[in-house]
This record gives structure tokens, C-alpha cells and sequence, in this order.
């Protein structure tokens, strides 16, 4: 069984992650408002990034770090810009 973290483009710009063993059930979840919360109150929402995990342990560790990433990292990390992730990641170290 394959385990997914994603990041989600609500309908007011802003950005939600969250982790599922089931992507397509959660984003019928997330689109019908039946999980209510955050995304409840800022349908519709994209799917903008997906990745999958072996492990449920592995797709919550990256759904915590991206929750933790800036609005430009979590846009680079969308692009697929590794090379951006990681001059952000160092400015922020620096800073």
C-alpha cells in the first residue's frame, strides 16, 4: 500500500498539506467539505503537488516539514525547483 503527501491550492491562494493512503477518496473529502476545517472554508481546492511513501510515518514526516515551509519553498517544491528549495532552506538557516 502506497501512502501520499500533498499540498493543496485553496480557493483563497492559500496552501494546505496533508498526508492519506487514499488520494482520490481525500480529495473527494476535501472537495465535498466532508472533513471540514480548513479546507472546508476555502472550497474548491487543487491538488498542486503529490508524492508518494512507502511508509504512513514517511508521508506524515513530509506533510510536518512542507506544513513548515514558506509560501516560496512550498512554490518551489511545486515546480520542482530542488535547486530553489535548497537556497531557501540555506536562507532561512542563515538568517
Amino acid at each position: 500500500m502506497d501512502f501520499y503527501a500533498y499540498l493543496l491550492r485553496c480557493a483563497d491562494g492559500s496552501y494546505y498539506a496533508g498526508h492519506t493512503d487514499d488520494i482520490d477518496n481525500r480529495m473527494a473529502q476535501h472537495a465535498t467539505g466532508e472533513l471540514g476545517g480548513y479546507t472546508a472554508k476555502r472550497k474548491p481546492v487543487e491538488l498542486v503537488w503529490c508524492e508518494t511513501f512507502p511508509t504512513r510515518d514517511e508521508a506524515l514526516a513530509a506533510e510536518r516539514q512542507i506544513k513548515g515551509w514558506s509560501r516560496a519553498k512550498k512554490e518551489a517544491l511545486m515546480a520542482g525547483d530542488w535547486a530553489r528549495i535548497s537556497e531557501l532552506a540555506r536562507n532561512r538557516q542563515g538568517a
